[in-house]
């Protein structure tokens, strides 16, 4: 057993032969069960009470969120393109742990999840049926304008959220040689009180936003693969079979997780990518070829064109609740899932620059989203548009179907299903693994922990998922998931300002011994080079020749 000596700065000891940081560990624990076991036994007033704080939260601080993604963004441009850009984490002499291709893969499917795969086709089609601004415009501009928003909730902005935890808690992990946890990024705003109940309080608060939110993420995907099951296999939809379906999901995350980071999440994310690729070739071949790559342009365009004003739409002059439903639902989602994917991106950038770091986790897989988004929601615009009303009438029946009914309008309809359906399996997989890393990463206090504490947190976050499916009850988990948001992205603020004092502290430290180390540099070569010339005077008084006699000098008679 490995022996470990707890102290205030590392509060890590054995407790019935896990490795864990007791405080958080342990109250993780019991407020996860009483929140299941309150949400069951008193559903119908959690549902009550979570969609009143929902509401008042939208109202009174969805333009929190507004102003804290778009402060999100400014901070990592500054962050790639200014003067701590070349800055490599773990030290200018670390490497990276991943290849370039492995890591993109980690990170995307990590961040992404099955989202990709629910939404691409289901928030186009219900931002055209409801949509926010232009409701009695033509239907041409109602499409683009929803493929606007849907580039806006599933881009660059959730993706800056990721980046800003992801880089700090590289940072202060890697650079200064501190935990693995979320409380690092904040010493240089908390000092030391971050080994006390302040730091406790953030890994806590962690913990439960990364655990609900993987819930119910699994809960979406296992309502998306039971629809998979009985659109191909005509399996029935019911809880039975939700029920087995996550008992799987979540033995194929714990052989996973007990494998490790190298193995199990690096094969898993690699599949992720390459089977997305497959569907996504398959799609640009037998579908609209050149639609597709002219809209992805298009739209692309669009989308930057009203970038500004859709980031800071705040539904001000307007008597309608569309933003509380999806945008701040959004930012509250991304922001919930950023304890996450933040440690989980942190945890394999080790040897990138900033500037690398910042460039391919804030731009490049929003870009391949927005080619996602193209292929499927942009298609399924343009069968709307010319008067199609199959994926209206699926996504208003049952957004998981939406995408085999999709797939039913092209040739080898069955392969792209199948594939699909594994796809959504491999993502959701993913998640539940790499989130049982991250989760036993934060409850640990970033020590190292046998292979069989990782299993726990895999089996854990099945449990819960199973239990609220069961219980009815992760719509309002959802909903919580959602509300946490709120406090977290303040605290995300909180972490700008930490990392950038940070790294100023450090640059300056640097600046100073490279000054130093000039000025010392200049010193010697100044006193080697006047010890250089006395060295060449000696040297040229020793070579020359005597002075030659002189003819007046007596001489002596024999």
């Amino acid at each position: 057993m490995m022996s470990i000596k707890a102290n205030r700065r590392n509060p890590v000891t054995n407790l019935l032969g896990l490795v864990v940081n007791k405080t958080v560990f342990l109250a993780s624990i019991v407020v996860i069960v009483a929140s299941i076991g309150g949400t069951l036994l008193f559903q119908e007033q959690a549902d009550y009470y979570f969609g009143l704080a929902q509401s008042y939260v939208s109202a009174h601080g969805g333009w929190v969120y507004t102003l804290a993604v778009n402060i999100f963004i400014i901070f990592c441009l500054y962050m790639a393109f200014g003067k701590y850009g070349s800055i490599r984490l773990g030290g200018k002499d670390a490497k990276p742990e991943f290849n370039l291709t492995s890591w993109f893969a980690m990170l995307f499917s990590a961040g992404i999840g099955n989202g990709l795969v629910l939404f691409s086709i289901a928030d186009p089609v219900r931002d055209f049926l409801n949509p926010p601004r232009l409701a009695g415009e033509s239907p041409t501009l109602i499409a683009q304008e929803a493929l606007n928003f849907s580039f806006l909730h599933h881009g660059i902005h959730g993706w800056a959220i990721y980046s800003v935890v992801g880089l700090s808690l590289a940072y202060f992990t890697f650079n200064r040689k501190m935990p693995l946890t979320l409380r690092s990024a904040f010493y240089p705003l908390l000092g030391n009180r971050i080994y006390g109940w302040m730091g406790d309080l953030i890994d806590v608060m962690a913990v439960l936003t990364t655990l609900f939110g993987l819930a119910t993420t699994i809960g979406f995907g296992v309502g998306q693969i039971n629809s998979g099951f009985t659109h191909i296999f005509g399996i029935p939809s019911s809880l039975f079979y939700q029920i087995m379906i996550i008992i799987a999901v979540t033995l194929a995350a714990t052989l996973s997780a007990f494998s490790g980071l190298n193995k199990g999440v690096k094969i898993l994310s690699v599949l992720n990518v390459r089977v997305a690729l497959i569907i996504f070739i398959l799609v640009l071949i037998l579908g609209p070829t050149t639609f597709i790559l002219k809209s992805y342009i298009q739209n692309i365009g669009s989308y930057l064109t009203n970038f500004i004003d859709m980031s800071t739409w705040t539904e001000s002059l307007q008597d309608t609740e569309w933003q509380k439903i999806r945008t701040i639902m959004y930012w509250g989602w991304w922001i919930s899932w950023s304890p996450f994917v933040g440690t989980f991106i942190a945890r394999i950038s080790r040897g990138r620059t900033i500037k690398e770091f910042m460039l391919c986790v804030l731009i490049l897989p929003a870009m391949v989203t927005f080619l996602w988004f193209t292929a499927f929601g942009g298609t399924t615009m343009k069968d709307i548009l010319a008067g199609d009303t199959a994926l209206i009438s699926a996504v208003n029946d049952n957004i998981s179907t939406a995408l085999y009914v999709f797939f039913d309008k092209f040739p080898l309809a069955i392969v792209l299903k199948i594939l699909g359906l594994i796809l959504i399996c491999s993502f959701i997989i993913t998640s539940a693994d790499s989130g049982a890393l991250v989760v036993d990463s934060l409850t640990s206090g970033g020590a190292k922990t046998p292979a069989f504490q990782r299993v726990i947190w895999a089996v854990a976050t099945g449990i819960v998922a199973a239990v609220l499916m069961y219980g009815g009850g992760l719509n309002a988990l959802q909903t919580a998931v959602t509300i946490s948001g709120l406090p977290f992205a303040i605290l995300l603020v909180m972490m700008c300002f930490s990392l950038f004092s940070g790294l100023q502290e450090d640059y300056q430290k640097d600046e100073r011994k490279k000054l130093l180390s000039e000025k010392e540099t200049y010193q010697k070569n100044i006193l080697d080079l006047v010890n250089r010339e006395r060295e060449e005077r000696q040297q040229r008084s020793q070579a020359a020749p005597p002075p030659p006699a002189d003819d007046n000098t007596p001489k002596n008679d024999e």
